[in-house]
């Protein structure tokens, strides 16, 4: 791998940036391309794609399996056909004492957290078993976040084990590639499309020119290879993945002036609702982080269950409201998003505005201090307040359900290309009428998310350090 590349960030991370200075021109390119050592890195993109997806498969699969257990089994046994209003207040109360252990005592302490984005450096492999065992307790039992933050450190993590540790040390910038590559192979499906992850790694490396071909292609064929085999291991097992899919979507016709108009408020509020949730997870990591001149850990382990708990009274406030099912506001939201599209006429006002605000306090409450990822109930969010404003005079659900989309998921990643892909390929057929709605709603939301966005390193000052950052 040439020595210029720069290394490539998580998204919601700022890139390190390349030194354009010694940037390779068309004949270095070619020579690095076709190089003995990039070769080598193509095959081991490829090599490692394989067992990353099956080791991911499994956990997607388990994932699923215990979250059914939790919130379909459970209740029907004790003779509920849905999930009682109370239901998520003992099952959080079970992930914060369970979690509390795995965050204070394993190596890696359960990686980073969601609050951060999808991620930060690349985790070592001794931080595996706790990242696994973190979002298997936090995502079956009700945490508000999604599985991509968990798979993409774990298929970057395993990654890291076919490297040897010299060829790290010689070459640091390896170890960035293949746990991109990794990551890439890992997260291949869970958006429904193997480009979605390419594309989310290229943008969040911010390279350009030569230097994105180098780290794009074993991304991508690590990513094609892991999709191969997701696809190919579910069929053969007849289990599925849960890739984020919309099986009907609110039809819509060609887009006009009123509705262009309508995108760049209703953009602008969802991207606020987003970046407010944030600053929540923010206050939330503050409150939860265990505290200078604190002798133990029992702190930091009574406020992570203090947080969890948190969680569980905000979905069970939306059922009490609502008398609705606790689990529309609970776990990732891809069910409830797959509902909302599929029939978005059937949700009143009220209910969707009830949804946006306590799903956004158990989201909120999540992202600082349980484990998983943030984009999928992103996206639920949004697409539940740009259908809530789907009345305004000449705007129309389809367009607003559009809208939230690209908004919420450019304001929770920070990735405005991969955000309007991604919508673009979870609304599928109708995609042709509302791109330009897309576009516009991903730039509003990138441009206010960032003016507006709360700083980290104002939640940090107030709460000093963590036990992760004191034993650094």
């Amino acid at each position: 791998m040439a020595s210029n590349n720069a290394v490539p960030a998580r998204p919601g991370e700022p890139a390190a940036a390349p030194d354009t200075a010694e940037a390779p021109g068309p004949a270095q390119l070619k020579a690095v391309l076709l190089s003995p050592g990039y070769l080598k890195l193509l095959v081991l993109a490829a090599l490692v794609g394989i067992p990353v997806s099956l080791v991911a498969f499994g956990f997607v699969s388990l994932e699923h399996q215990l979250q059914h257990w939790v919130w379909e089994s459970s209740p029907d046994a004790l003779g509920y056909s849905t999930p009682p209003w109370w239901w998520p207040l003992p099952t959080l109360t079970l992930a914060g004492l369970l979690i509390a252990p795995v965050l204070i005592l394993m190596p890696g302490h359960g990686g980073h957290l969601p609050v951060q984005g999808m991620g930060g450096p690349p985790l070592p492999p001794k931080a595996v078993p706790s990242v696994v065992c973190a979002a298997l307790i936090a995502l079956p039992l009700g945490a508000a976040l999604g599985p991509e933050a968990p798979l993409m450190a774990l298929g970057g993590g395993l990654a890291l084990l076919a490297v040897r540790r010299r060829q790290l040390d010689a070459n640091p910038k390896l170890g960035a590639v293949v746990s991109a590559a990794g990551s890439s192979a890992a997260i291949s499906t869970i958006f429904g499309n193997p480009l979605v992850a390419g594309v989310m790694m290229l943008e969040a490396a911010g390279l350009g020119g030569p230097q994105l071909l180098l780290l794009i292609v074993p991304c991508l064929l690590a990513s094609g290879i892991g999709a191969l085999v997701f696809t190919g291991f579910g069929h053969w097992t007849g289990l599925g993945i849960g890739a984020l899919s919309l099986p009907s979507v609110p039809k819509s016709g060609i887009p006009d002036a009123a509705e262009l108009l309508w995108t760049l408020p209703v953009a602008a509020l969802i991207a606020l609702v987003v970046v407010g949730v944030q600053a929540l997870g923010w206050q939330t990591a503050a409150f939860a982080r265990r505290r200078a001149g604190q002798p133990t850990a029992v702190p930091t382990a009574l406020r992570t269950l203090l947080c969890a708990v948190a969680v569980g009274v905000a979905i069970a406030a939306y059922a009490l409201c609502t008398g609705r099912s606790p689990e529309d506001a609970a776990l990732s939201g891809q069910i409830t998003l797959a509902q909302i599209a599929e029939q978005p006429a059937s949700w009143g006002i009220g209910t969707l505005v009830l949804l946006v605000l306590f799903k956004g306090l158990a989201w909120g409450f999540s992202l600082g201090s349980l484990r998983g990822g943030p984009i999928f109930p992103a996206l639920m969010v949004g697409a539940a307040a740009g259908v809530a404003c789907g009345g305004l005079p000449g705007l129309g659900i389809p367009s607003g359900f559009a809208v939230g989309l690209a908004a919420a998921g450019t304001a929770i990643t920070g990735l405005p290309v991969t955000s309007t892909l991604l919508a673009m390929l979870l609304i599928g057929d109708s995609v042709g009428e509302v791109t330009p709605l897309l576009i516009v709603s991903s730039v509003v939301a990138f441009i206010v998310s960032t003016k507006f966005r709360f700083r980290p390193e104002t939640a940090r000052q107030s709460s000093g350090p963590s036990e992760p950052e004191r034993q650094t």
